[in-house]
């Protein structure tokens, strides 16, 4: 009986799960092994239903349409598909051309290099034709394939400077993928050019990060891509007004430790470019932010050997300064003294011609300030033994208005160089140094005789003094040198006997 009985309680079980005809439910039903296991084996069945469902749909469906974009084959060519799917298809050919290929091996994977380069014309036809109003997915597959390819590290090469502070190694280094990197910026230069491209938008994609990485491929060794970058930086800080504080900034610690701790860096001279420029442009009065680049990073540039790659452009951002804002040539020249080349010949040429652009601007309150260090320096440079420097020195005398400010303070500046000027016009070996400090002396004599006759006194005591100074110091050596001779020897050490004190003053 309870077999009978216990046999009966899953089909009640059953009946009393199933819902009656109005929509009810049993309220006494009783859960077994037996009906777990029917339950377990129809959800099961219906899984296997809803995978094999789901397979066919992904089938059918592809996840980019499923997602709300359309995946098109980007070997496919902008003429063969409509208006509205080409920026879909601008997205597939960015996409392939992010992958990189290894150029040091030209045999290794050719057919997908050409492809490749194929691609990216067909996106600079894109760009340049059709001129497009972009998504900004698009804009993110444009700056993810640029990023891509051009973004990667430098391997560290030694550098060596000839004495006129130039690099040894005439020849330059050549990227072996430059034929895709050049199209790669193109199509990131058009893609800045576009007149209907946000930068509210686009700053999200090209941010700091961005930049950063980018001012870094300035120390590439190719010069083709350092003038690439010139174009693409400087469209870069037209384009981004929110990122040229950041610019400057990063600028200002390539040179810092440029200057102060390698001296090694290949686009001094490009970034220095751009910069002329961009301080050609800035506003009046200066801020304190543009004065503290032109004092803590243009002037110390003048401290590395390698000056004379950069120097001339080095020399118009100053000058771009110095016509802003006058006030600051005593500051500069100040720095240029500090930094005054004394071994090379090479250097002070630079110097002296840069010194002569900035003379030309100064005023006379801030000459003033400077000129009894300035015209010091410049008297070294008169009395040089190399006949450039000498010349050069003595051609300052040529320029109208340094002559003018020369003039103007004769009194302080006259007596400072006079010594050298009349020695350079009586012996000097080269001919053309000789007769330039002959004109000079004649000018000075037409000028003001008087000056000219005190400071010919004032010489020739200095003179007679140093001809004193020069008898006593003989004297003094004879008689240290008769002193050490009566010294007895014993064995190989000299003994010192007593002697009487014997003042020396030299």
């Amino acid at each position: 009986m309870i077999k009978q009985f216990l046999a009966k309680i899953p089909r009640k079980s059953a009946k009393s799960n199933t819902p009656d005809a109005d929509g009810g439910g049993s309220s006494t039903s009783v859960t077994t092994d037996v009906g777990n296991s029917s339950f377990i084996n129809t959800y099961n069945a219906i899984s296997s239903r809803l995978n094999s469902v789901k397979q066919m749909s992904s089938s059918i469906f592809p996840a980019s349409i499923m997602s709300g974009g359309e995946m098109i084959d980007p070997h496919v060519p902008f003429k063969d598909v409509q208006s509205s799917d080409k920026l879909r298809l601008l997205i597939s050919k960015l996409n392939l051309c992010s992958k990189l290929y290894d150029f040091h091996n030209q045999d290794q994977d050719s057919a997908e290099k050409d492809i490749k380069r194929q691609t990216l014309l067909d996106i600079i036809d894109f760009l340049s034709s059709e001129s497009p109003k972009l998504s900004e997915p698009a804009m993110f597959a444009v700056c993810k394939m640029c990023g891509n390819n051009l973004f990667r590290d430098f391997p560290p090469k030694r550098f060596f400077y000839s004495p006129r502070g130039e690099k040894e190694d005439e020849e330059p280094s050549f990227d072996p993928a430059w034929s895709h990197l050049q199209l790669v910026y193109e199509i990131l230069l058009r893609f800045l050019s576009q007149s209907s491209l946000d930068p509210k938008i686009v700053k999200q994609y090209i941010d700091h990060s961005f930049i950063l990485r980018l001012l870094d491929l300035f120390d590439s060794e190719d010069p083709r891509e350092r003038d690439c970058l010139k174009s693409v930086l400087h469209r870069v800080y037209g384009k981004f007004m929110v990122h040229r504080p950041f610019i400057r900034m990063v600028v200002s610690n390539i040179i810092y430790r440029f200057v102060f701790e390698t001296e090694k860096h290949n686009g001094i001279a490009e970034l220095l470019e751009i910069f002329g420029s961009v301080i050609s442009g800035f506003a009046l009065p200066l801020k304190n932010e543009h004065k503290l680049f032109l004092l803590r990073a243009l002037v110390p540039l003048h401290k590395p050997k390698s000056v004379g790659v950069y120097h001339h452009q080095l020399t118009y951002c100053v000058v771009q300064f110095i016509e802003k804002e006058p006030k600051l040539s005593s500051a500069v020249i100040k720095g240029l003294l500090k930094y005054w080349p004394v071994t090379s010949s090479q250097k002070q040429l630079m110097f002296l011609s840069e010194l002569e652009e900035l003379l030309e601007k100064i005023h006379t309150d801030e000459f003033e300030k400077i000129m009894v260090p300035l015209f010091r320096r410049i008297n070294c440079c008169l009395r040089s033994t190399h006949f450039q420097v000498a010349e050069q020195a003595h051609f300052l005398w040529n320029n109208e208005h340094i002559l003018h400010l020369i003039m103007c303070n004769r009194h302080v500046i006259i007596p400072l160089v006079y010594l050298t000027i009349e020695q350079n016009s009586q012996n000097h070996w080269s001919r053309t140094v000789l007769n330039l400090a002959q004109n000079m002396m004649k000018m000075l004599n037409d000028v003001d005789q008087e000056l000219v006759q005190s400071c010919q006194g004032q010489s020739e005591e200095d003179k007679s003094k140093s001809t004193v100074v020069a008898e006593k110091r003989r004297l003094i050596w004879e008689r240290l040198e008769s002193i050490a001779g009566f010294q007895p020897v014993v064995g190989s050490v000299p003994v010192l006997e007593e002697t009487s004190a014997c003042i020396v003053s030299c």
